[in-house]
């Protein structure tokens, strides 16, 4: 894990979180599809993912093994038990401490504001120091690349979505004189405690208030770790873990304009790298579906641009054909998943009319009902 030898003490923690994490999980889709139905249920589901996120926040100081996997805005300061890598960097001491130098490095862009002169220094002394890890050739330089980039891109992931549910708590505190919202005064207090929790929460802090960082300004780095990824030959990787980011595209349907385009233009990015998966893995075609699913709802619904267009026609063709590709490696029952999921947010989507896959759609349904025909030949 990039840190000393691991042991059961050391160990008991990590498994500890991860099954809380795991357990939460599941709960979390069950409260998921109830809050949709009633605002109440939406409230209190927020509240649990409050208290949860506040429950992991101090685990650290009752295990010091977790705090030391998890800190990594100090990442130069040495171990107690010697040199060590990025988590999952695999290059253990023979890294030199560069590892460490470039997760400090991605850290600090994410955290300075781009109004700061240094900002555009930091940024690119990163970006120089990656390239030259990819020039030599070295597969542990490589390595090193891959691991410090996909810990930036899921930490920066996170710090969109802790900056949107911080602004969302925030909008939903329009009183009335009467110091109440449209919402009720159960639901009001609801809204209140999160908000109060979140409030103390290191992730919401780093994401909005603190450093000042906007989701914007963050989506804009997440499109430039993405391209970093795929220049440094891990653009799967990046699809994958972009792919599993449902909670940020759930979130991403109700954000203000300028965010949406951001997004959508980090997504039109990652769907043209998808063209990489192969076809015949299996699970790059569950990375496939997961994708769509996650975001093809933004593409139909999100905004393209207010002062000018995210995409350009071009772009946008290139996308619906990336499209179309991607849902025909799937499934039959895959395809008619994601293809009503589409055909529901085209239709009631007020702004756009893209991505069109008319195409896609009349292919599935004819291919559907010749099998039917040829059934009863």
């Amino acid at each position: 894990m990039g840190i000393a030898e691991a042991s059961p003490i050391t160990m008991a923690p990590l498994l500890l979180r991860n099954l809380l994490t795991s357990l939460f999980g599941f709960a979390d889709k069950f409260l998921i599809s109830l809050s949709k139905k009633h605002k109440l249920l939406e409230v209190i589901h927020c509240l649990s993912v409050s208290f949860f996120l506040f429950f992991l926040r101090w685990l650290p100081p009752f295990f010091p093994t977790i705090h030391q996997v998890s800190d990594d805005r100090y990442p130069l300061k040495s171990p107690k038990g010697g040199s060590y890598g990025t988590s999952g960097s695999g290059s253990g001491s023979g890294d030199l401490g560069i590892s460490r130098a470039l997760t400090q490095l991605l850290s600090i862009i994410s955290h300075v504001q781009i109004s700061s002169r240094k900002y555009e220094v930091v940024r690119s002394l990163a970006e120089k120091l990656i390239d030259e890890n990819h020039r030599e050739g070295i597969e542990e330089l490589r390595e090193v690349n891959r691991a410090v980039l996909s810990t930036a891109f899921d930490r920066t992931i996170a710090q969109i979505e802790a900056a949107m549910l911080h602004q969302g708590f925030r909008n939903d505190d329009d009183e009335d004189e009467d110091g109440e919202t449209s919402s009720g005064p159960v639901e009001f207090w609801l809204a209140r405690v999160v908000r109060a929790v979140c409030s103390r929460l290191g992730s919401v802090k780093d994401g909005a208030n603190r450093t000042g960082s906007s989701a914007e300004k963050l989506a804009a780095e997440l499109l430039w770790l993405a391209g970093k990824m795929a220049s440094c030959g891990c653009g799967i990787e990046a699809c994958q873990r972009w792919a599993s980011a449902a909670q940020l595209g759930r979130l991403s349907l109700s954000a203000e304009p300028r965010l949406q385009g951001s997004l959508v233009r980090v997504a039109a990015f990652m769907f043209k790298q998808s063209r990489e998966m192969g076809k015949e893995s299996e699970k790059h075609a569950q990375t496939k579906l997961q994708m769509l699913i996650s975001w093809l709802p933004l593409l139909c619904r999100g905004s393209n641009g207010t002062d000018a267009p995210v995409l350009s026609i071009g772009e946008r063709r290139e996308v619906e054909l990336v499209l179309g590709e991607m849902i025909g490696t799937l499934q039959r029952d895959e395809q008619e998943q994601v293809l009503a999921m589409w055909l529901h947010h085209f239709t009631y989507s007020a702004s756009s009319d893209w991505p069109n896959l008319h195409a896609s759609y009349a292919h599935w349904y004819s291919a559907s009902r010749n099998l039917i025909i040829h059934q009863h030949h």
